[in-house]
Order: structure tokens, then sequence, then C-alpha cells
């Protein structure tokens, strides 16, 4: 095994892998480039602890022998790299003021529209709360059987996706999620542990892996795109780039939903601010 340890140490004096400096930049130049995630060195601890878990398993020494092993394997091992580095902090009606602009403004709207087909879009959906929350808030407005409704969820996460698609949690995730709908949208295991969505819900959100990054091979466009705690990872160039893309797949009068501590000022001027972090586009 080769041993690198060029570069200031970074972290390791005190745990179980060196980190070094250059490795912590060659690991935020990938991230950036593949990505889109800026990665400061105040993120160093965030990175080794979901890297470390790569090295133990494919064991390795030091964060350059896994960079190494990176470079040579890049197009097998470039997603569980991605994987690793993406942040997937998420929850049932997280956010809520969303979902009530949603059931209070946008849906009076939408069941104005006269070919009764509705698409809403769910990126960086991570492992699907938000998705499935966007479901039962179009179900309990009467939306799911009476429009042609679909929601696309997408994030750069395979692992994420595939859970998101299988619909099952821990049973504490429901803390945020209101009695009713528990009784009508899930499905309890026989030890009470874990609950599923169930499939009515299941069959109205179609999970994706998709980089925000590449191109997007969706040909129509949607009337509500939530891109909420996303562009916090991305420089301002990228954020400029990704806002203008959604804006080309809303209609005029569509919604952007974006997270608590984002803005769109200074970074387009294709939509107008009509709620709480809630846009609407202009042109």
């Amino acid at each position: 095994m080769n041993v690198h340890v060029a570069g200031k140490p970074l972290l390791g004096d005190d745990k179980e892998f060196l980190m070094t400096e250059r490795d912590f930049d060659e690991i935020a130049d990938l991230a950036l480039m593949h990505t889109g995630i800026v990665l400061g060195r105040h993120k160093a601890n965030m990175v080794y602890g979901r890297i470390a878990r790569r090295l133990r398993q494919l064991k390795h020494s030091t964060f350059a022998d896994y960079l190494e092993y990176l470079r040579e394997h890049f197009a097998e091992e470039s997603t569980n790299f991605i994987n690793l580095i993406t942040t997937n902090l998420t929850s049932f009606y997280r956010e809520p003021h969303h979902f009530d602009f949603l059931n209070e403004t946008v849906i009076p709207e939408l069941k104005r529209k006269t070919d009764k087909k509705i698409r809403i879009w769910s990126s960086g959906c991570s492992i699907g709360q938000e998705a499935y929350t966007i479901a039962f808030t179009m179900a309990e407005a009467h939306l799911s059987a009476s429009y042609d409704l679909k929601i696309l969820a997408t994030d750069l996460d395979s692992n994420v996706v595939k859970t998101g698609s299988e619909g099952i949690y821990p049973a504490d995730n429901l803390m945020s999620v209101p009695d009713e709908v528990v009784e009508k949208y899930f499905e309890r295991s026989r030890d009470g542990n874990q609950v599923r969505v169930k499939k009515s819900m299941r069959d109205l959100v179609h999970f994706k892996r998709l980089n925000l990054l590449e191109s997007w091979p969706m040909k129509g466009k949607f009337d509500v795109i939530f891109c909420r705690n996303v562009v916090i990872y991305f420089n301002r160039d990228t954020q400029k780039t990704l806002f203008n893309r959604y804006a080309d797949y809303l209609p005029i009068g569509g919604y952007l939903i974006i997270g608590h501590s984002e803005s769109l000022n200074g970074l387009t001027d294709r939509f107008k601010s009509v709620g709480n972090t809630v846009y609407q586009k202009v042109y």
C-alpha cells in the first residue's frame, strides 16, 4: 500500500486516519467539479467522518491512499464518493409554511387549470419526505384522484433515491406528521418500529437520480419546483445558473420554493417574492 503523507496534516493526530491539507483540498476540488458543492476547511470534520467509512471498507490507512484509489477507479468509485459528500437532512413537513402556501395559494390556482395536468418537482429530494409531504398535501385537497398529478423527486445521491422510492422510514420520523395523515397514508410494520408510505402515494412520486449541474432530461414544464436547502452548498455563479435553469422549466406564474436560509436576491430577476422564500416566475 502506498502511504502518502505529503502536505501539512489537517486532521489525524487524534483520529484513526491521516488527512492532510492537500488531501482535503483535492476532495474539495472534486466535490466542486462533480457536485457544485463548496467545501471550506471548516467542513473538515464532516468530510472526515463521511469518507472515513469508505476508508474502513476499502482497508486504506490514509486519505491519500483513498484519493489515489479514487483517481485510478473513478468511473466505479465516483458514485460512492458523491454519495458520501452530499448532505441529506430532511423530514416530513419540514418548513411547514411552504405546505401552507401550497395548500392555501397554489392549489386553488391549480384547480382552475383547464387541462387538469399538474407537475411538481422536488429537486434535492433526499430520502423522499419532502416529495411525499407534497403528495399528502395534494391528496388532502382531492387532487391526487381527479387530476393528472405527477411528482418528480430527484437527488444526486443514488442511495437516498432508492430509500425514497421504497418509502420505508423509522416510525419516529412521523413526529411532525398529523395523526390523520398517518392513518390515511402510512402502514406500520408488525413490530411498530417502521412505517411505509402507502402505494397510492408512492405511485404519485417518481424518483430519479439527477445531477443538477448536468443536462436535465425532462421535456415539459412544472407548475411548482421545490429546491430547498440545496443551493447553500453552491457558489454564487452556480446558484445564478441553477435558478435561471429552474425559470426555464416553469411557466409564467409558476412557483419556485427555496430553503429558509436561501434567497434569490442579486442572483436572478426572473422571479418576484410572493411569500417566505416562495417566488413566482415573472418572465
